[in-house]
């Protein structure tokens, strides 16, 4: 897709490709405002770029938690939070208004869960990585969970809220995202799944 940028937005660009070289000097542009705690718990491949206003909550320290790879392009107020280890493949198109998160607050399941008397932000943080396979698309509004597996060559529907692991070569959809098509090598086609 072409875009053509008004004088302000070339500007603003031109400001965050300095700022990108100074503080990113692998990513391709990282466009300002960025919200980065813990900045020292990325990393990321050569060719990375960022929307407007992404957040990235990460614990800091010498502990990485946030891997990017290669040639992935992420939207504007994607937000991103990863305590234990989130892993995004090379290519990955990740559109705006995404949410990825390793983190709970509190457990839900098993012998241990949370009490709803503890306030939210009192509960344990509970972990459980996450991993975004090579060439995956992400559309908007999409909510990924602890703990999920996305193949390598898929889709997410826009407002999709993965809790599930879609596997490789897929179209997921929906809350809770299901798989609605695969890819067929032989055909070289997109086919329905049924559910």
């Amino acid at each position: 897709m072409k875009n053509k940028y008004s004088v302000s937005e070339a500007l603003s660009n031109v400001y965050a490709l300095i700022c990108t070289k100074i503080f990113y000097r692998n990513a391709r542009l990282i466009r300002r405002p960025v919200y980065m705690r813990g900045k020292s718990s990325i990393t990321f491949g050569e060719g990375f770029t960022t929307g407007h206003a992404c957040r990235f909550d990460l614990p800091g320290g010498k502990k990485k938690t946030l891997f990017i790879g290669k040639n992935c392009q992420i939207g504007d107020y994607v937000h991103i939070a990863a305590h234990q280890s989130v892993i995004i493949g090379d290519n990955c198109l990740v559109a705006s208004k995404v949410y990825i998160s390793d983190t709970n607050h509190g457990d839900y399941s098993g012998d241990n869960q949370s009490s709803p008397q503890i306030p939210p932000n009192e509960r344990e943080l509970v972990t459980k990585p996450v991993v975004i396979g090579d060439n995956v698309w992400i559309g908007e509004n999409v909510c990924i969970l602890p703990g999920v597996t996305i193949g390598s060559g898929s889709i997410i529907g826009a407002n999709s809220v993965v809790n599930k692991d879609i596997p490789e070569n897929s179209i997921a959809v929906g809350a809770p995202a299901k798989v609605v098509k695969a890819y067929d090598k032989t055909s070289k086609t997109w086919k329905r799944v049924d559910n």
